[in-house]
């Protein structure tokens, strides 16, 4: 589900009707990006334990907040992506 979010993420990064959103866009897709591998990393003990929440599962109520967050703006940039089919 994690590989599903982060290639979302992209494709609304890929089709985003500014630079902006496309730069958001990515920098979302890089955080989520980060705290998967982060998390995978610490259960096959590879790299050290630290304090990253996995996302949507780990107790947490500020980091739960903030995956909302950016969940909501991935799809506030989505939604405001360019929706002609016939270009010019």
């Amino acid at each position: 589900m994690y590989t599903f979010l982060v290639t979302k993420a992209l494709y609304v990064a890929k089709t985003a009707k500014d630079n902006t959103g496309s730069l958001i866009a990515s920098g979302i897709a890089g955080i989520f990006l980060f705290h998967m591998a982060e998390n995978i990393g610490m259960v096959m003990g590879l790299l050290p334990i630290t304090g990253v929440p996995l996302l949507f599962v780990s107790y947490g109520g500020s980091s739960l907040i903030t995956s909302y967050m950016l969940i909501g703006i991935l799809l506030n940039i989505s939604s405001k992506r360019q929706k002609t089919i016939f270009v010019k």
